[in-house]
């Protein structure tokens, strides 16, 4: 255990480690490691609940039993939202231990909201009430911007989702002080609140990649996988600069430079499960790294050749109108949305069998 990475970082410097997971064997597991976080959303939910089938189909049919009135969405949020619970419980000695800034289960918005700011408010207010120490993910579309806003002012920890680009980083931390200072000048409590703001740095390198089939771009191979890296580390610096008091969070690993390369700030590193296998058997030091440079003719060459490398990289590169439309946010949204329709296709099999 003392030769594992992800241990050592979470002792030896202040960047955190999260579990990419809800699920309590993996929780339990990452914990070890110094965890002190989870997150949740459709896809991770889905894969938490496919992992024991028997448990949840039984816990299925018992609600279906008592709500005979449940649709099957309804019934398959209600499972979302046990998972959650579960998972939380695990994390609440993190919780007491940093009062509040650590020790959270992130749960997900219902990814439909995406263009609807009152349902996002509504919805992020009864999930932080699931539990004392639960954050709540909202997408950074142009909806969820303002909702960011105002859930802060309403006392809810958030966790920005869906997100990209170095303009949506701004606009959610610049939101979230917003939140903030509404409820300093009410005399309101804000020192056990602990917002993040999540860069999905591996989808932002797929988005590089699909948008080089696309427009027919040919770079050395290698240099979209820093792309996130390059979008997460000039963020940081930003966020540094002007006090914000979000921390960054580093999520959608493809490759290892998404932990090793974010080491050593206040910063939250959230790998699946199985990557933070990989990364305790990769004998990679845990080193500060996140104030080293990404080289510059790397930089560069995403600069010259992407231009969705300029709309993530450069702070006007998106009007907050343009959020929702970016590629990696639609394709994102859209998976979300599928898996949520699959989870519904999931209750339905248990409460409705296919007769054959």
């Amino acid at each position: 255990m003392n030769d594992s990475p992800l241990l050592r970082m979470t002792q030896d410097t202040p960047t955190c480690l999260w579990n990419d997971s809800a699920d309590p064997k993996e929780l339990a597991q990452a914990i070890g490691w110094g965890a002190v976080g989870a997150t949740c959303n459709p896809v991770i939910a889905l894969a938490a609940i496919k992992a024991d089938v028997p448990t949840w189909q039984g816990r299925i049919r018992d609600h279906a039993a008592e709500n005979p009135t449940a649709t099957e969405d309804q019934i398959g949020w209600a499972m979302v939202k046990r998972l959650s619970i579960e998972a939380a419980e695990l994390l609440m000695p993190a919780y007491e231990r940093y009062a509040g800034v650590n020790g959270r289960l992130s749960i997900q918005t219902d990814p439909r909201f995406y263009r609807d700011t009152p349902a996002l408010v509504e919805q992020a207010v009864e999930f932080s009430n699931l539990a004392p120490n639960m954050i709540v993910k909202i997408p950074v579309t142009t909806a969820g911007i303002a909702a960011f806003e105002e859930v802060t002012y309403r006392g809810v920890s958030v966790n920005a989702t869906v997100s990209f680009t170095l303009p949506q980083a701004i606009a959610v931390a610049e939101a979230v002080e917003r939140g903030l200072k509404r409820r300093e000048a009410e005399g309101l409590d804000v020192s056990t609140m602990g917002p993040v703001c999540t860069i999905m740095v591996g989808r932002t390198d797929d988005w590089m990649r699909a948008s080089a089939e696309r427009d027919l771009v040919t770079v050395d191979p290698g240099v979209t996988e820093w792309a996130g890296v390059a979008v997460f580390k000039k963020a940081y610096r930003l966020y540094q600069e002007r006090g914000y008091r979000t921390r960054l969070l580093s999520a959608a690993f493809r490759n290892h430079m998404h932990w090793s390369q974010f080491i050593g700030g206040n910063v939250v590193i959230s790998p699946p499960f199985g990557w933070q296998k990989r990364l305790n058997a990769s004998g990679i030091e845990p080193t500060h790294r996140l104030d080293d440079p990404v080289d510059p003719r790397i930089v560069e060459d995403l600069y010259d050749n992407f231009s969705e490398f300029r709309k993530a990289y450069d702070e006007d590169g998106l009007t907050m109108d343009e959020f929702t439309g970016y590629g990696a946010t639609a394709r994102t949204l859209r998976q979300f949305l599928a898996a949520n329709s699959e989870l519904e296709a999931f209750v339905r099999d248990v409460t409705l069998p296919n007769p054959g």
